[in-house]
């Protein structure tokens, strides 16, 4: 602990976006570095595109399968939703200790805007791409549809909420 007095810390804004500043100093004081660490506390168009690519990336080869259309069928609609608060638990999970873990008393409101934005994204990802290759009937079977998206949605909002993540 001992070598950490001598590093102070700051937020600041540069070019827009948030870095954590952290200023090493020498015993007498004297500043002798700088390092700069972007903090991934605010949604920005960018993080949108990364969320909309990463919930791609598990949406087609997973939505695409026979077994998600079956599981649609046969899955009560309450399995399906009890699916998606896990899914909203590891994303809100894997966000938190990675990003908000130390900020999240000054950034809640961004963490669940996050949150919900990658579900919801996921969910639209799914949901066009399921409709494009016919297999979700929305005004025939708003259910099967439904169950189908939401099943979909569960490794396409996790492959999102990573890509979002490995990228600054």
């Amino acid at each position: 602990m001992d070598e950490l007095k001598n590093v102070d810390s700051k937020t600041e804004r540069i070019n827009g976006q948030l870095y954590e500043i952290f200023i090493i100093k020498d015993d007498q004081g004297k500043e002798m570095q700088r390092i700069h660490v972007p903090l991934k506390v605010e949604l920005r168009i960018h993080d949108v595109l990364e969320i909309i690519v990463g919930a791609s990336i598990l949406a087609v080869p997973v939505a695409f399968t026979e077994e998600v259309w079956n599981m649609g069928d046969q899955l009560p609609l309450l399995n399906v939703f009890l699916l998606s608060v896990v899914s909203l638990l590891f994303m809100g999970s894997f966000v938190y200790y990675t990003s908000y873990r130390k900020k999240l008393k000054l950034y809640r409101i961004e963490y669940y805007k996050r949150i919900l934005s990658t579900f919801i994204l996921s969910i639209l990802i799914v949901g066009l791409l399921l409709t494009i290759v016919d297999k979700c009937p929305w005004f025939m079977d708003f259910d099967l549809a439904l169950k189908r998206t939401l099943i979909g949605a569960f490794p396409a909002s996790l492959s999102a909420t990573v890509t979002d993540n490995i990228s600054s």
